[in-house]
């Protein structure tokens, strides 16, 4: 009983930094968050955008379908990556602009 009266708690400078370190995590992620939305909802603009335009051309239909098509799993992926799903949602991003491409290579 001879320690001092008025030390601090040695556990609340570790809770603050905890705190932190929470803070920045949560921001991580919901950049992470924004960022596959976005990336998706663009994505999807530009499938729906060309598969259109393809329609309207002498494209054989393969073509208007692949870009339609990626266009439908990139806006999945939007959805996902806005509900947290940032893993999934990248690798429908990545599928949905393959999709696109060999669209792409099949004009």
């Amino acid at each position: 009983m001879s320690g001092r009266t008025d030390s601090d708690d040695p556990t609340a400078d570790v809770r603050a930094e905890d705190t932190a370190r929470g803070d920045e995590a949560a921001r991580e992620v919901r950049r992470a968050r924004w960022a596959a939305a976005g990336a998706g909802a663009v994505l999807a603009l530009a499938g729906a955008a060309a598969a259109l335009l393809r329609l309207a051309g002498s494209a054989p239909a393969l073509v208007p379908v692949a870009y339609a098509g990626g266009a439908a799993v990139c806006a999945l992926a939007a959805v996902l990556g806005s509900r947290g799903r940032t893993r999934r949602a990248l690798w429908l991003l990545v599928a949905g602009l393959m999709t696109m491409a060999l669209g792409d290579q099949s004009d």
